[in-house]
């Protein structure tokens, strides 16, 4: 299927979000110190865990490195041309081949994510349920069979949604309501007949986004009854610490998508202030979250900051 725009649209203008323009200047500082918590937090647990060969080498802190890599590129997709758009209102446009890159980069890293979390969460179930197997069912090869197969099923679904929506012609007018080029708001632009768009989105509801949500929701229900059984009150704890930050993250990154991909007539306002949940926030929370719930990693920041002294002995 041929990307290409059969019209005379060249340029799309971006919304930016709602409720923001009366006070530019505070909402810019709000958002770049969002950006840069998000882009250093991710980053310095991705580097902590690549540098420490105790943690690197176990399943979980290596998807954890995965999730911090994609909420870095993730968060980089929007922001800063959000910023660009605060302090410049012409730098709210955005070219046609330029909105196809944003759509297909953004779906690409945001489904890559959601397929992550599903590994996640059935390394967590192994992890508790099978623990004498745990070693033999999540080795080394499958960690990077199941983490390269989130990355490329991520791109083939991405690349199936950029050239259905792309493929449509767009005639006028070219102001998208929203604050970057995805799928409801272009769709509501196209000079074309959207029905077979919209059973494509709703399918991708059900069968992959529902369907990983479901995957992990069974994942924790298995957990929940194995830590019931667990004797002691320590041993209930530590098992459920190591899976409450990646619960936590679940929900606050399903329900906004789910919502706004489900009903894309509602309000542009309403999905322009979801979609900032699971594209902009849940990104800066995901290293406060794994680091203030997690011992290992807040051993590995300690030894990180801790001097070269340190770093000579090692």
């Amino acid at each position: 299927m041929e990307l290409g725009n059969q019209t005379g649209v060249k340029v799309f203008i971006l919304g930016g979000l709602p409720n923001t323009s009366q006070l530019p200047a505070l909402f810019f500082l709000i958002f770049l110190v969002i950006y840069l918590l998000t882009v250093l937090g991710n980053l310095l647990i991705f580097f902590t865990i690549s540098s420490e060969a105790q943690l690197h080498r176990l399943p979980m802190y290596f998807f954890l490195c995965h999730l911090s890599f994609l909420d870095t590129c993730l968060s980089s997709v929007t922001v800063p041309k959000i910023l660009a758009g605060f302090i410049m209102s012409r730098d709210r446009t955005i070219s046609f081949t330029g909105c196809i890159i944003q759509l297909y980069a953004f779906h690409f890293l945001a489904s890559t994510e959601c397929f992550l979390y599903t590994v996640m969460a059935y390394d967590r179930y192994l992890a508790i349920c099978h623990p004498l197997n745990y070693a033999t069912l999540m080795n080394q090869r499958v960690c990077f069979g199941l983490a390269a197969g989130t990355w490329l099923t991520g791109s083939v679904h991405a690349a199936i949604h950029t050239s259905l929506t792309f493929h449509l012609s767009y005639c006028g007018p070219n102001r998208v309501d929203y604050f970057f080029c995805d799928i409801p708001p272009l769709l509501k632009l196209a000079c074309a007949d959207t029905s077979v768009n919209h059973t494509v989105i709703l399918a991708n509801i059900g069968f992959v986004a529902a369907g990983c949500f479901m995957l992990i929701c069974v994942s924790y229900g298995y957990i929940a009854a194995a830590i019931l059984k667990i004797q002691t009150t320590q041993g209930r704890h530590r098992a459920f610490s190591t899976c409450s930050a990646h619960l936590t993250v679940v929900i606050l990154y399903y329900g906004p998508p789910m919502f706004i991909y489900m009903f894309p007539s509602s309000s542009d306002s309403t999905h322009g202030t979801l979609a900032v949940f699971y594209t902009i926030i849940t990104p800066m929370l995901n290293p406060f979250i794994y680091t203030l719930r997690n011992k290992e990693v807040k051993k590995a920041l300690s030894k990180w900051f801790s001097g070269p002294s340190v770093l000579q002995d090692r």
